[in-house]
């Protein structure tokens, strides 16, 4: 519980701050629930009239990034981002915020954003508290999109070292390619959609009488998330082009491996060739030798006295046939 930019009380329960926002009607409540469960979540919609179409979206989360108004209350559901450092990926959370005239409600589903430190923030800063519900949902935004820049850095140096590994060739760099595309996707979803959020905060300005102290940090707000998606934008754009550098690389590398085997097969062709032909050429010697060689006594020409230079002419006449028949076709 807060009044005039202080906090007097921190009750333990949510009967608790029912009651004492209602004895201090000029004093506001801010309620922060981290996976609430169903019946926290109606006790406050009953208490706070808040819509039952924001209740739902509130109580089943995987919402995308939005900002609804809904009478007096305003409904702004947020992505939260984070860096982790071992694994190199980016863990998403989901944040739901009511803001009402007298009240702040936070339902945080995931690790992100750490809204303690923005409570110890705001109340360091008694003038900015001072300011109301509104105040608070710019220190929420504020710290929801400081957030993002550990993550673009992280990212960055993930997309630096994924270039390097792309030109060394490493056979695992497709898998991170992909896996970072997916979580730039997500995180494009997370921070596009909160360009025309903040836009939309600011065309109220003039509507809803909002301090000018805020309107200026409202649009510090948008310049860091119109240049964060921006780097998103740029990221997706990058892991495409890096995606495509590199089916081009493995494109040219199973090339070459392919023509490196059909040269090494070429060549074994050739050296086949070689060795048939000189198996073909000395067969014919060795299988006239080998006939002849048996020395059966009825063979007719053992007895010929031009037996002997008739076989050794023959073997010369096939040897040479065959040497010139394969000379011809390039086999020797």
């Amino acid at each position: 519980m807060y009044r005039d930019g202080v906090r007097v009380s921190a009750p333990a329960t949510l009967a608790e701050t029912f009651r004492e926002l209602r004895d201090q009607p000029s004093g506001m409540a801010w309620i922060g629930l981290a996976r609430p469960t169903a019946d926290e979540l109606l006790s406050l919609a009953a208490e706070f009239d808040l819509h039952p179409l924001a209740v739902e979206d509130a109580m089943e989360a995987h919402q995308r990034p939005k900002l609804e108004r809904y009478g007096d209350t305003l409904f702004v559901v947020l992505r939260a981002a984070r860096y982790l450092d071992a694994p190199e990926e980016v863990d998403f959370g989901e944040l739901h915020v009511f803001v009402g005239p007298d009240f702040v409600i936070t339902v945080r589903h995931g690790a992100a954003p750490d809204l303690s430190a923005v409570r110890r923030r705001m109340e360091d800063s008694p003038e900015l508290l001072k300011l109301g519900p509104e105040a608070v949902l710019y220190a929420i935004l504020d710290a929801v999109v400081d957030g993002y820049a550990p993550v673009v850095s992280g990212v960055q140096n993930d997309i630096d070292e994924i270039e390097t590994e792309v030109f060394r060739g490493d056979p695992e760099v497709s898998r991170r390619i992909y896996e970072l595309s997916r979580e730039m996707v997500e995180f494009q979803r997370a921070t596009r959609p909160l360009v025309g959020m903040l836009h939309g905060l600011m065309a109220g300005f003039a509507k809803y009488e909002t301090d000018e102290e805020l309107q200026r940090y409202l649009r510090d707000v948008a310049d860091h998330v119109t240049h964060t998606s921006e780097r998103v934008d740029g990221f997706r754009q990058a892991l495409t082009e890096i995606l495509t550098v590199n089916a081009t690389l493995v494109t040219q590398q199973q090339n070459a491996e392919m023509r490196a085997l059909a040269e090494a097969g070429f060549e074994q062709n050739e050296e086949v060739k070689k060795i048939s032909s000189w198996a073909a050429i000395l067969f014919a010697p060795t299988l006239v030798g080998t006939i002849y060689g048996m020395n059966f006594h009825d063979m007719p020409e053992l007895g010929w006295n031009f037996g002997y230079p008739f076989a050794i002419g023959l073997m010369g006449v096939v040897c040479v046939s065959l040497y010139v028949i394969f000379k011809r076709r390039d086999w020797l």
